[in-house]
């Protein structure tokens, strides 16, 4: 793999792969150098697309999403199947699925991994 800039989800998983591939390579040599440069990389990326994010809350995360990142409400009842239930899902009174979590993740790139954790109960 050559070292380029990352501008874009694809770029960004294939330097997540190479990373993987390179990780555990000693400090110093030529892999261990390449693996420096992609992680950082990969951080400055990731940084880019997800800024100040609280990926501790998911609902907060898809409310980034569509403030921040061009998607909208209506994409998220068309992945979901009605306004209602995106509605419902946004204002916290209907909790994520698995089947929602995988259609949102593979639509929308966000990891899956920040979707499922347990997100704040509405007031």
């Amino acid at each position: 793999m050559e070292i380029h800039p990352i501008r874009n989800d694809d770029d960004h998983a294939a330097a997540v792969r190479e990373i993987e591939k390179l990780w555990g390579a000693a400090a110093g040599t030529e892999e261990g150098d390449k693996l420096d440069i992609l992680a950082t990389l990969v951080e400055k990326y990731e940084d880019r697309r997800w800024p100040n994010v609280d990926v501790s809350d998911p609902i907060d995360l898809l409310n980034y999403a569509i403030e921040e990142l061009g998607h909208s409400q209506a994409e998220l009842a068309e992945l979901l199947g009605s306004r209602s239930r995106a509605s419902e899902l946004l204002n916290r009174r209907r909790p994520l699925t698995v089947e929602m979590i995988h259609k949102i993740s593979e639509s929308w790139k966000i990891p899956a991994d920040l979707l499922v954790k347990p997100s704040r109960v509405a007031a």
